[in-house]
């Protein structure tokens, strides 16, 4: 059984197509600049070249009207035809409080999802224009909606209530909702199976380290916490976003002359390790100004250190206590020095890494010590699988 994942941005199309009986990726590419001059879509496949497509593409549609030819084009496709796609798998931003796992799309989730677009006005409208377009090109295979917010609806509601007049939540459902959902749920599966335990007996911490940075407490295989909010701009600092500040700054700021618009631009575009470090918004080139002597480059990966260990000591505190934790992500699985830069002041936990084991990169693997009392772990996340077995549990 083949499905066809696909993540729509606003203008952009990530896709893999999966042959579900072996969790095989017969094909994945991007296509960019969607509905902006220069449109380009790269297509690629096992022990094939890669295949560039430039080409105007006005709209989502268009693009995925060129992915599809490029599946089952004879000289670098891997299908001889769409009918071999049994299901498609989206990826979707935001469920808000309706959807709690993934579902099959229809007529009800389509409008649920609209309204939950004010929620995330960057996300969700790409989102359904994904939907719709696959559903006019493949009119007869099911749509499933994976959703990043989905794994994070069994937080109790200690966790997700910010402590507002309460008919902020019943008028506009502001709460805590967090994101990066399926790679939580990917990485603490996937932890559950190294450690040679069943997640249901296991307190686990998951560090989504990247541009976009999360963290999630998983306790009998539930999240109970993690750190972004209603958007994903609360909790760790980021690439751009400044995660967590007091949320006086923002009136302050206004009072000042900026806009609200502008100060919302500053704090998701202009700020974190770009905005510390005057740098890049890129953790590689922070660490290499960092290792020259850098001291605004040394201050952002400092701060991003610090705030990953402190959330991780509150997290161990949610759940009395911890037995994994997890890197995952670009950094998280790649880094070695901001993996041990956070783990050397959690020594409360028992913790020891191994530095031979740590030097590995992006490489599922315990990283801590033998005698370690607490496991550490670097576990790459793979959220397109994790939306393909979504998708084909509902299917099936």
């Amino acid at each position: 059984m083949n499905v066809l994942v696909i993540n729509c941005g606003s203008s952009s199309l990530k896709y893999q197509l999966l042959d579900m009986s072996t969790e095989e990726v017969l094909a994945k590419g991007l296509a960019e600049r969607i509905g902006i001059e220069g449109s380009v879509l790269v297509h690629e496949a096992p022990g094939q070249e890669k295949v560039k497509f430039e080409q105007p593409m006005k709209t989502h549609k268009e693009a995925l009207n060129i992915l599809m030819a490029a599946l089952v084009d004879p000289s670098h496709g891997v299908i001889k035809s769409l009918n071999e796609i049994s299901a498609v798998g989206h990826r979707t931003v935001h469920g808000g409080e309706a959807f709690s796992a993934s579902v099959v799309v229809n007529d009800a989730v389509i409008k649920s999802l609209e309204e939950c677009s004010e929620l995330a006005p960057l996300h969700n409208p790409a989102n359904l224009i994904g939907i719709r377009a696959c559903q006019e090109l493949l009119p007869t295979v099911p749509m499933v909606a994976v959703f990043d917010t989905a794994f994070h609806q069994t937080l109790p509601g200690e966790a997700y209530m910010y402590p507002l007049p309460y008919e902020m939540y019943t008028k506009y459902k502001i709460r805590k909702y967090g994101f990066h959902g399926t790679s939580h749920k990917f990485v603490s599966a996937e932890a559950a199976g190294l450690m040679g335990k069943k997640i249901e007996n296991l307190k686990l911490i998951s560090c989504h380290l990247g541009n976009g940075a999360s963290l999630c407490a998983i306790k009998n295989g539930k999240s109970i916490e993690t750190s972004m909010g209603l958007t994903p701009l609360a909790g760790l600092e980021m690439g751009t976003r400044c995660g967590d500040i007091d949320p006086a700054i923002v009136p302050f700021l206004v009072s000042k002359g900026y806009t609200v618009q502008e100060v919302d631009t500053m704090m998701n575009k202009q700020s974190g390790v770009l905005g510390v470090s005057g740098i890049s918004s890129d953790f590689r080139d922070v660490e290499g100004a960092a290792n020259g002597g850098n001291k605004r480059a040394q201050l952002a990966l400092d701060i991003f250190h610090y705030r990953v260990r402190i959330t991780i000591g509150a997290y161990v505190a949610a759940m009395d206590g911890v037995d994994g934790i997890i890197f995952t992500a670009g950094l998280g699985e790649n880094s070695s020095t901001s993996r041990q830069a956070i783990c050397d002041h959690l020594k409360f936990l028992g913790i020891k890494l191994d530095p031979v084991a740590n030097s590995n990169r992006g490489k599922a693997m315990i990283i801590s010590a033998e005698d370690s009392k607490t496991t550490v772990m670097v576990i790459p996340t793979n959220e397109e699988l994790m939306i393909a077995r979504d998708t084909l549990s509902l299917v099936k």
